[in-house]
């Protein structure tokens, strides 16, 4: 009798590994799972960027103030008779001067 009941004790546990440890497994069910989970947090940040790039493509072309507003801060464009004025701070350092350019010798022009 003891010699059935340790057989069936094997032949359970045979059972039981590919529901915990083969490839259909729970493990990796859970694994997958996880998986799952950070890939569906990355898709919700990329829809939130590309709405925001929509609602800012939307914008550039039906107002003509947003294309003025980027010209302005990264292209550093003006309006005619506009003067810029740009007050620095009399505690922060200045930046260093731009290095000259270095200046190829003149071509000597040969009389023919």
């Amino acid at each position: 009798m003891r010699l059935i009941a340790l057989g069936f004790a094997f032949l359970l546990i045979l059972i039981q590994y590919p529901l915990w440890l083969g490839k259909g497994g729970w493990l990796r069910v859970w694994e997958l799972e996880r998986q799952l989970g950070q890939v569906h947090g990355k898709n919700e940040q990329l829809r939130e960027r590309n709405a925001k790039l929509a609602s800012e493509i939307d914008n550039l072309k039906n107002s003509t103030e947003s294309v003025e507003e980027r010209a302005r801060l990264e292209l550093g464009m003006l309006r005619k008779d506009e003067i810029f004025v740009q007050i620095l701070d009399a505690n922060a350092s200045l930046p260093p001067p731009p290095a000259p350019k270095e200046s190829s010798p003149p071509v000597e022009k040969r009389k023919r």
